[in-house]
């Protein structure tokens, strides 16, 4: 493998010195921006052989460095030639910083525009300018031209997702959404995030592996009239049917065209979000860039009561196929049957198969066994997959596709005998999970704000996490939802009936175990302060699968967590038990026993 990256190395020098480039940047992203790339843009992966989901390539023109988090520094080094590569972090070493650094003045970097956003174009530019290196964008991608063997794109038909699935139609959204890009004084708005596209057009999609989209830009008028750029193949034949009035389709070749016909009009754009490709050929064709957010975000972020009724169906059918393998796993492990992470992986979406409306994973599932899963974003599919052992703790954080919603879930499973310490350490979790879970908020709170509540009882003991406590889930879209979440830094967005997020406090103690409890919940108006002063909301819980009883050391607890305990186990038993039968229903019934 070495051999084959040098050669792609080279090749990537050798377009540079045609271009007359001293440096060339290769983002893990593609023209999307979005979490997952499809196999045909994996381009990062490509010239160094890393299969992380994030990290950052420069290439010079006799070294090339790669820049990787904090949760990749074992596998960057297993997956990733140290000859050809120095290793470096992402965030402690800027890259333009870098670049400056290594090279003279009247030095010339090369990107591709359509890989990046326009506030890292804009950040890049002013740090390389004040060393005199200038940063030029390039007509073709190096990597593209040398990629011989590329995969093709999905060519899976986009699907037509009912109004009944939706519960709004697509005019209706457009309407609204087209409205609010007339109240932010624009007359247009690029929609490049795909969840937000397929959301506003009823559909979705195949293109990229763990999330239904369809890969494509949109363009939306004030008068919710929008053209989608994407694979016109792929259209169903009713699609004009389906997505109303004043909808066109036109190639993703066709973009730059009418990007061009945007002389003089206001575009409402993220810069954040947001290829710089689009925005820079956008503007210089005349169009006047008016920097806003997504403006779909926040409205498909807030479940209308249709996607929310198929976010509680999914979750049940989802919590019986969970509970079944949890049920097999404690089966297996009394045998003395021990098996390794991928196995383990595949045995639980063996039992999600079984239902017809599942798709596929929302994500990779962490399937790690002991210290591996104190790596919090652990992937058996880096490496080796271990083997579990006796007297250990098990995580599993899995998700699923299903038409009529998504899943996310995260369980921490003994295995044979545990410690004290160890059930002190899931204790003081389930302690935030809790206070997050029964947590009653005004109305304007942030998640940011909320924070805290998962963290107090770790802190009090001097322990911590170094991930966010909840990040929002799409309606059979992402698994990962913007604008909402729950962490220190991480959104001031206040909450809103209909959001669904994630409540996930962890703990993970290097080389030997890992911990997180999680569970998906809604936010709603309170139900149980219906004569507050102001106005209030709460969370639900749409998980419903037992938590390890045998994990817990009920001496931590108070009275009235206990309580909590036993009555979300209760409503585990009451909503999976008309579902199961056998040994998996007495297994259900044991489990969920109060404490």
């Amino acid at each position: 493998m070495s051999n084959t990256i040098a050669a792609r190395l080279s090749a990537i020098r050798r377009e540079m010195a045609n271009a007359n480039l001293d440096a060339f940047i290769i983002p893990r992203a593609d023209e999307y921006l979005g979490e997952y790339v499809p196999a045909h843009n994996e381009r990062m992966l490509w010239a160094s052989g890393f299969t992380g989901s994030a990290g950052t390539i420069i290439v010079l023109k006799d070294i090339a460095a790669i820049f990787i988090d904090g949760r990749y520094t074992v596998q960057v080094r297993q997956q990733v030639d140290g000859q050809l590569f120095e290793y470096l972090s992402l965030h402690d070493t800027p890259q333009a910083q870098w670049l400056t650094e290594k090279l003279t003045a009247n030095a010339k970097v090369g990107f591709d525009a359509r890989l990046h956003t326009l506030s890292w174009y804009d950040h890049t530019v002013a740090v390389l300018n004040k060393a005199q290196v200038e940063l030029v964008a390039v007509k073709e991608n190096p990597v593209d031209l040398n990629w011989h063997d590329r995969p093709l794109p999905s060519n899976e038909p986009i699907m037509a997702f009912s109004e009944q699935s939706a519960g709004r139609s697509s005019l209706e959204k457009r309407t609204a959404i087209g409205a609010a890009i007339k109240a932010e004084g624009a007359d247009v708005a690029i929609i490049a995030a795909l969840d937000s596209l397929c959301w506003l057009l009823n559909i979705r999609g195949k293109d990229v592996p763990r999330l239904p989209v369809v890969l494509g830009t949109g363009l939306l008028q004030a008068n919710g009239d929008m053209v989608l750029f994407t694979d016109t193949s792929k259209l169903p034949q009713d699609i004009e049917q389906h997505v109303g009035a004043g909808v066109s389709f036109k190639t993703e070749a066709e973009l730059e065209a009418e990007l061009a016909k945007l002389s003089g009009s206001k575009v409402l754009v993220s810069p954040d979000t947001t290829n710089a490709w689009l925005q820079i050929t956008a503007q210089r064709a005349g169009a006047i860039l008016v920097a806003g957010a997504d403006p779909v975000a926040l409205p498909k972020a807030q479940k209308n009561q249709t996607e929310l009724a198929g976010m509680k169906a999914c979750h049940i059918r989802d919590g019986v196929a969970v509970s079944r393998f949890l049920a097999w796993l404690d089966s297996e492990v009394q045998a003395n049957r021990l098996y390794n992470e991928a196995q383990l992986a595949d045995k639980l979406e063996s039992f999600r198969l079984q239902d017809p409306l599942y798709q596929e994973p929302s994500f990779d599932t962490i399937s790690a066994a002991g210290a591996n899963a104190a790596m919090c974003h652990y992937n058996h599919n880096d490496g080796t997959p271990a083997q579990m052992t006796m007297n250990s703790i098990y995580l599993v954080d899995s998700g699923a596709q299903y038409l009529d919603g998504t899943t996310d879930v995260t369980r921490t499973i003994a295995i044979g005998e545990v410690t004290d310490e160890q059930r002190k350490m899931v204790t003081l979790v389930l302690k935030g999970h809790i206070a997050i879970d029964q947590a009653k908020f005004p109305v304007g709170t942030s998640g940011q704000q909320l924070d805290s509540f998962a963290r107090q009882y770790l802190w009090q003991h001097g322990f911590d996490y170094d991930h966010g406590t909840g990040h929002g889930v799409g309606h059979y879209l992402s698994v990962h939802e913007g604008p909402q979440g729950i962490g220190k830094n991480r959104t001031a967005i206040p909450l809103v009936a209909g959001m669904v997020l994630s409540n996930e406090p962890g703990y993970y103690r290097a080389n030997e175990f890992g911990i997180r409890l999680e569970n998906l919940i809604a936010v709603r108006p309170s139900v149980s302060l219906v004569n507050a002063e102001r106005e209030m909301l709460e969370f639900e819980a749409l998980t419903f699968i037992p938590m390890d009883a045998r994990l817990i050391d009920k001496t931590l607890l108070t009275p009235s967590e206990i309580e909590w305990f036993n009555h979300y186990h209760q409503q585990v038993r009451e909503n999976l038990s008309a579902h199961m039968q056998g040994d998996d229903l007495a297994w259900l019934n044991k489990v969920t026993a109060a404490i």
